[in-house]
């Protein structure tokens, strides 16, 4: 059995600490059940939300698309995904990315996820959309370049995160998440 989930701690003050772009720096300061008290800072996430799409072009093959990534100063291979415009549903949001990003828009597509990126200290949250029957549509987008786009069977997963060039954390957990969910049954497989 599960014990219940502990006392959040109070918040006794927030404070923001620099304006940044995409981030806001906020300051709490906690006292936990325990009576210990303590300062952490977070980040808070401007904007409305983001979404990562598993695009399955049939039943075992997804898109990837290989894309700069500032943070690493590298190009990664990663599914395709984007923030939220406002007023924006999230469903609506993975079909524009998707045909911002590669091309394709689709005609079923679901949430089957949140995924976090470091909840210690920040507040974003990543929802992920599958997407599966899939036809031609493209808009256009925001990146600096055209994006590669590459067809990878998932049944191979695991060759794919061996890889120097695929570490997003997002990306491998919601194809896990996906492939775990198609193989389950609990949904149609194709």
């Amino acid at each position: 059995m599960i014990d219940d989930p502990p006392r959040l701690p109070t918040i006794h003050a927030r404070e923001e600490r620099k304006d940044r772009s995409l981030f806001r720096v906020e300051s709490l300061d906690l006292e936990f059940a325990n009576g210990e008290r303590r300062v952490y800072e977070r980040l808070i996430s401007r904007g409305v939300g983001a979404v990562i799409i598993v695009a399955l072009v049939d039943p075992e093959t997804v898109l990837l698309v290989r894309e700069y990534a500032g943070g690493v100063h590298r190009y990664e291979l990663g599914l395709p995904k984007g923030r939220l415009e406002p007023g924006e549903a999230h469903i609506e949001g993975a079909n524009r990315e998707l045909q911002e990003e590669v091309g394709f828009a689709a005609r079923d597509l679901r949430v089957i996820g949140q995924l976090t990126l470091a909840p210690g200290y920040m507040s974003h949250a990543t929802h992920v959309v599958l997407a599966r029957d899939l036809y031609a549509s493209r808009l256009p987008g925001d990146e600096p370049e055209e994006l590669e786009v590459i067809r990878w069977p998932l049944a191979d997963l695991a060759s794919l995160v061996e890889r120097d060039d695929c570490t997003e954390g997002r990306s491998i957990a919601a194809l896990y998440m996906a492939r775990d969910l198609l193989a389950s049954g609990r949904i149609d497989p194709g």
